[in-house]
């Protein structure tokens, strides 16, 4: 399949933006590694620490045998082979501390303090040592001098290996802020590279809701994510062809409705001029005949209307509509819809002055259809209530009919639908369709309650101001306007009339 280059992102439509499962791989990439340089580095130091200290007490012991071995010459520790034998381990860079019966050190800055641990073990006749802490890190060696009861301790100064140990921590230290930086960048990447093919699918289905039925992902290799381009692809390209060829199907029946109604207009015309004629003379016809006629001339009627009403659809497909704003009175535009029609009987008109900005020819449109299928289907009275809700106005067109039933809620707005196909008497099934259009126009929304024997409540809900000038078909969308899909309503408020 060859790979056509997809459009990365639309007008108006937001960007993907890096999401959790993004951030997550990058913290998992950045705990893996961190952990596991950090458990290395870490081994390695104390291994090393370890190592070195061991290492130094054990030279130490070596070198505090030695110099025992070296003090038994000066025995007896008279005055002045103590002094002598404390000058001369100093002289060899030895610092010591001499314990015969008083405490003598060679050095008076080496002198640390010695535990009583360290005195028993040497009393004993054992090698000891302690390990100081602190600002100056000395080990102590002792052991008595061979011969005699006197102890000699040796003093190793451990600083510099506490200070080549802490330069080799922190360079650890360092190396392991470095991995973890590095890792983070790393797996940022991976993960940005990884989830990219991702994000373009995600904007590409975005572009494709939006109605850009061209885009496609680009195929490149053949890893999972190439084969899920291409099934995407392949999937865009089976609902592009769909899509068209309903789209072709509308078009055609939006052409074939208009020239019906275009054909049909002129003879319609000439026999609603002839009912007229023959209906004025139905009082000459004899009476087997003028049943016939009576009929005909209802026919006829009817005829009209359906003819206007395919009229009025095929405008309305055909995006030729526009609004024309002006200020209205909704009840009194209610009122003068009941009027008008010999209605007053049959319509209660409930609200007080209520003013919005409308096209006014359309509401009334809307109205006298909705109270056109309240009167015919309601069966009893209708009553019409206007009222405001914040920046709305909501117009209900009550019955108390017997309702309809739920398996017809789905397509009530649907054109040519009744909820009784059998009937043969009534509307066309255009009435409520062209409502929906109208109210659409009108910028509202139509919805309908119903309960099955208790009746059926149409509600118009208007904006303080329409939309102006705007044509059907760019206010509902390619395709929607002919659709007569339902207006948003939902569960078991989906119920009413016919029309």
């Amino acid at each position: 399949m060859g790979a056509t280059p997809a459009r990365e992102t639309t007008a108006g439509s937001p960007t993907v933006r890096p999401g959790r499962l993004r951030r997550r791989l990058t913290i998992a990439f950045v705990l893996v590694a961190g952990i596991s340089a950090g458990v290395l580095a870490g081994g390695s130091y104390l291994l090393l620490h370890q190592a070195r200290y061991d290492a130094s007490l054990h030279a130490a012991a070596a070198d505090a045998r030695y110099r025992l071995v070296l003090a038994g010459q000066f025995l007896p520790l008279t005055e002045q082979r103590r002094s002598d034998l404390l000058t001369s381990f100093e002289g060899s860079d030895r610092h010591v501390v001499l314990i015969a019966g008083n405490t003598w050190p060679s050095d008076p800055a080496y002198a640390p303090h010695l535990t009583e641990r360290l005195r028993s073990t040497v009393a004993a006749g054992q090698l000891g040592y302690q390990r100081g802490s602190g600002p100056t890190r000395l080990l102590v060696v002792g052991g008595r001098i061979p011969g005699s009861t006197a102890e000699l301790y040796v003093i190793t100064d451990e600083n510099d290996l506490a200070a080549g140990l802490e330069q080799l921590r922190n360079a650890l230290a360092a190396g392991w802020v470095l991995v973890v930086l590095l890792a983070a960048t790393v797996g940022h990447t991976l993960a940005r590279r990884t989830l990219e093919p991702v994000g373009r699918a995600s904007r590409a289905a975005r572009a494709i809701t939006e109605g850009l039925l061209a885009t496609r992902l680009p195929v490149a290799g053949r890893d999972e994510f190439s084969g899920w381009a291409a099934s995407f692809n392949e999937m865009a390209e089976a609902l592009e062809a769909k899509i068209t060829a309903l789209h072709h199907a509308q078009e055609r029946e939006r052409r074939f409705t208009a020239d019906v109604a275009h054909e049909l207009r002129t003879p319609v015309t000439a026999l609603v001029g002839a009912a007229s004629l023959l209906r004025d003379h139905l009082d000459q016809l004899p009476t087997d005949a003028r049943r016939a006629g009576e009929l005909l001339v209802i026919d006829v009627v009817r005829l009209r209307h359906l003819v206007e009403d395919l009229m009025e659809i095929s405008r309305l497909d055909a995006g030729r509509e526009a609004v024309h704003v002006t200020d209205v009175d909704a009840p009194d535009l209610v009122r003068r819809i009941v009027a008008a029609r010999g209605w007053p009987d049959r319509v209660t008109v409930d609200g007080d002055a209520l003013r919005l900005r409308t096209d006014p020819r359309r509401l009334e449109r809307v109205l006298g259809n909705l109270i056109a299928n309240a009167v015919q289907h309601g069966g009893g009275e209708v009553r019409v209530r206007t009222a405001r809700a914040g920046d709305r106005v909501q117009i209900d067109v009550d019955d108390r009919g017997p309702g309809i039933p739920a398996e017809h809620l789905p397509r009530l707005f649907d054109r040519f639908h009744k909820v009784d196909p059998a009937r043969s008497g009534g509307g066309s099934g255009l009435g409520l369709a062209i409502a929906l259009e109208n109210a659409r126009l009108l910028g509202g929304r139509l919805t309908v309650h119903s309960t099955p024997g208790t009746g059926t409540r149409f509600r118009l809900d208007l904006p303080d101001i329409a939309p102006a000038g705007v044509p059907s078909a760019e206010r509902t969308g390619p395709g929607r306007a002919s659709a007569g899909l339902p207006p948003d309503v939902g569960g078991s408020e989906l119920t009413g009339g016919t029309g």
